[in-house]
């Protein structure tokens, strides 16, 4: 394959053309994501599991769905996706217990399925209970092992530029007929 051999044999407007396309797919995927987030109303409406905590529900790499509706009171059982203060990275785990205030304010706790303990050493200092802010969204279904990707993509960066050059270089390059 001649990259740049092909590359001379286009003319400008065929260039053009293919860095339109490339961005057209960008910006498509961006529309689409932002889209996802407005009808689920999570700030990540996909999330990848990274751990074996969830074992025996979710494994790693399992692709999860999530939404994140207000109005949906959180249950004893359910599993949610949330972020700790201090922490970049979301946390799949299932509420355990569920402890009402009087006025209306609901606090929970979680554990990891596979976990021995619950989760309060994963929160911040101080903190022994989750709030509904913390929770980015509630697990609604799943691919098992569609995110492998993205880990895979994380675990190896030097993979992952050379998977995203190949593509953008195949957009760029693909003609026509």
């Amino acid at each position: 394959m001649d990259v740049f051999g092909d590359l001379r044999r286009m003319n400008k407007r065929q260039i053009y053309y293919q860095v339109l396309n490339f961005a057209m797919i960008v910006s498509s995927a961006l529309m689409i994501w932002k889209g996802l987030i407005v009808i689920t109303g999570s700030e990540s409406p996909i999330v990848v599991v990274l751990s074996g905590s969830m074992e025996p529900a979710f494994h790693r790499g399992d692709l999860l769905f999530l939404t994140n509706f207000q109005e949906d009171p959180i249950r004893a059982g359910e599993i949610v996706v949330f972020k700790v203060e201090g922490r970049d990275i979301p946390i799949v785990h299932r509420v355990i217990k569920i402890h009402e205030k009087e006025n209306g304010n609901i606090k929970f706790l979680t554990k990891g399925d596979n976990n021995e303990v619950d989760d309060r050493g994963l929160y911040k200092e101080g903190q022994n209970w989750l709030e509904k802010k913390d929770v980015v969204g509630r697990a609604r279904g799943f691919l098992p092992y569609v995110g492998m990707v993205t880990i895979i993509m994380n675990d190896y960066p030097k993979f992952k530029y050379a998977l995203l050059a190949v593509m953008g270089a195949y957009v760029l390059l693909k003609r026509e007929s």
